[in-house]
């Protein structure tokens, strides 16, 4: 049976070696064992903390197969981006000059820096082991986020963003980080994408603080910022049928689009509506709808499973019963995984 669930201490070997797995290109995974405990930690005292507040934290959540025990993908809900290390991003400026003298005009287009300090709740390091792809485990790992958004809603921002992974060549070489932060920073890319993930002192230390005049760069360059890697496509596609759309935000080292919504009006969120636990049966009858079912109950667990839903009481199994934690007259949460 599988379940989406938070992460524990004891899953740190387990995580570990799926990060390892990970493609290059996933450097918020590419972590050392000692930084990654550490953010399972983090996660651990998320899940544990009383406060309402949202704070910076990590909320990772694995997809276990709990007849196995096999831990086969992530995906991980920053609570607050900024803070006391800002965001950094790229925002897009567009201005027209002229000249009465030489008699013409110019349309430029640069990049800023900036810095957000208050920054809105961030998904990302979503990962699936290929050969688990497919069934809708992909869909349902990364919504269950917003479920878990939907229970917890003063724990986020009134805005999420997903920062996308941006274009690569086939041999993972990244053309916007050689053409621009590569030069400053004289790491490689992965290198420095994973560290920004633990501390981003480095990014201002050593950025360029002046724009970056796209006249300046190659056509090629130009042309893949806000370009989204191939892998990456399907996510995109995905967030932006759930009512993510573009901005004018871009990463600093990869060029990839920086999308966002409004909290309460991403569709996932709003499908998710509370419910009763009714009966718990040894098996759910026939007229059964497939949904993700949600529970807070020792943290974070959801099933993507069979029920019965009559209004807002639903009767499911006594096996997924167990894995989330419920009895009869419990109060969880369901969602369709896709839109209407």
């Amino acid at each position: 049976m599988w379940v989406v669930r938070a992460v524990r201490i004891d899953d740190i070997d387990a995580l570990f070696q799926l990060a390892k797995s990970a493609t290059k290109g996933l450097t918020s995974l590419q972590l050392d064992q000692a930084r990654l405990l550490d953010r399972v930690e983090q996660s651990t005292f998320a899940f544990s903390r009383t406060g309402i507040s949202p704070r910076g934290e990590p909320y990772v959540l694995v997809l276990v197969n709990t007849d196995s025990g096999e831990l086969v993908g992530t995906s991980t809900i920053y609570a607050k981006t900024g803070g006391y290390q800002p965001l950094y991003a790229y925002r897009r400026v567009e201005s027209d000059h002229h000249s009465d003298l030489l008699g013409v005009r110019q349309h430029r287009v640069r990049l800023d820096l900036e810095r957000i300090h208050d920054g809105p709740t961030e998904i990302g390091s979503l990962f699936l082991r290929g050969i688990y792809r497919g069934e809708g485990r992909g869909r349902w790992l990364s919504l269950a986020r917003f479920a878990l958004i939907s229970m917890l809603p003063h724990r986020f921002a009134d805005r999420v963003i997903a920062q996308m992974r941006g274009r690569a060549e086939d041999d993972g070489t990244v053309p916007f980080w050689n053409a621009v932060a590569g030069r400053f920073i004289p790491v490689d890319f992965a290198t420095a994408d994973a560290m920004s993930t633990i501390s981003k002192q480095f990014i201002e230390e050593m950025m360029p603080q002046h724009p970056i005049y796209l006249e300046l760069l190659a056509k090629q360059i130009r042309e893949g910022i806000g370009k989204v890697h191939k892998e990456t496509e399907p996510a995109i596609a995905m967030l932006k049928a759930e009512g993510f759309r573009a901005t004018d935000l871009f990463d600093i080292f990869d060029a990839g689009p920086v999308i966002s919504a409004e909290t309460q009006s991403i569709h996932a969120v709003q499908r998710t509506r509370p419910v009763t636990v009714g009966r718990v049966l040894d098996k759910v009858g026939e007229n059964s709808a497939r949904v993700m079912v949600a529970s807070t109950e020792g943290g974070f667990t959801s099933v993507l499973t069979e029920i019965q839903i009559d209004g807002d009481v639903i009767d499911l199994s006594a096996r997924d019963a167990r894995q989330l934690h419920v009895e009869s007259g419990s109060a969880c949460v369901m969602m369709k995984l896709k839109p209407e």
